[in-house]
């Protein structure tokens, strides 16, 4: 008896909703059809779709997007986690930013989105070896998006980052899962140290907007830091903490706080 083979295609329900965002999207705008046909409709999957993306957004006269779509599509069928990422950043973005309607928005409009994932693909790079590649990268995702995150830092699954502009990330930092951040935040060094000198960022932490962290201290899981501070001192987990330079004033104030998204410092007497 002859055996047969059933082949399961693999089931990506964040890109199915995409692509039916996508359709709807050129229902309602026949005059952006083409963009979103070649940025979504055309690929066959989200890694597809998102080497694309980021070639067309980096592509200059220096290096071509048919040079930086070969790079990487390379980098998603090597690194399957970097999709994955993707989707959990996708996810974030929706669940957290109120001005996020879709699952189709950070994939076409949201710099932040974008950014990041650019990263990624300069983070892969720089992991293999290839430094100067990656170092390109950084150069063009600060110029095109103003983030500028070195390819050596590390970054989790589930980042958000709203609005996305002047954000600062260094070399040795780490940032963890289901993290939340507003513009203007810096994770940077206090000098000119070369070894191990940037922030470590637990799971769950919001950073307000124009935060800067500085130095290789810990910032505890799901903390608080307020806009506008200055921390220059870890973090114990679950704290707020305000102020030049941040002191701790309170506690977190939910189990989740960049999930949450409130940034209210409340004061009990």
């Amino acid at each position: 008896m002859a055996q047969t083979q059933t082949k399961i295609a693999k089931v990506d329900p964040v890109w199915q909703r995409i692509c039916d965002e996508a359709e709807t999207a050129i229902r309602d705008e026949p005059l952006i059809g083409g963009f979103v046909h070649t940025s979504v409709l055309h690929h066959a999957s989200l890694e597809n779709a998102l080497a694309y993306r980021i070639s067309m957004k980096l592509a200059s006269s220096e290096m071509s997007d048919q040079m930086l779509r070969e790079i990487a599509d390379h980098a998603y069928a090597s690194e399957p986690s970097l999709a994955d990422a993707a989707r959990a950043d996708i996810v974030a973005i929706y669940d957290r930013d109120p001005a996020c309607l879709r699952f189709l928005q950070p994939l076409l409009f949201f710099k932040g989105f974008q950014a990041v994932q650019a990263h990624r693909l300069g983070a892969w790079l720089f992991r293999q070896g290839r430094r100067d590649l990656a170092y390109y990268v950084q150069m063009r995702v600060s110029e095109i998006f103003g983030v500028d995150i070195h390819p050596g830092a590390t970054i989790g699954k589930g980042l958000m980052i709203d609005h996305a502009h002047s954000i600062v990330i260094g070399e040795t930092a780490v940032v963890g899962d289901n993290v939340s951040m507003l513009h203007s935040v810096t994770l940077g060094g206090t000098g000119k140290e070369e070894e191990d000198r940037h922030p470590k960022i637990g799971d769950g932490v919001l950073i307000g907007a124009g935060a800067k962290v500085l130095g290789n201290i810990t910032i505890g899981h799901c903390s608080r830091i307020a806009a506008g501070s200055v921390v220059l001192e870890a973090v114990a987990p679950m704290k707020t903490v305000a102020g030049v330079p941040a002191k701790v004033v309170g506690e977190a104030g939910c189990s989740q706080p960049s999930q949450t998204m409130d940034q209210l410092l409340r004061t009990h007497g």
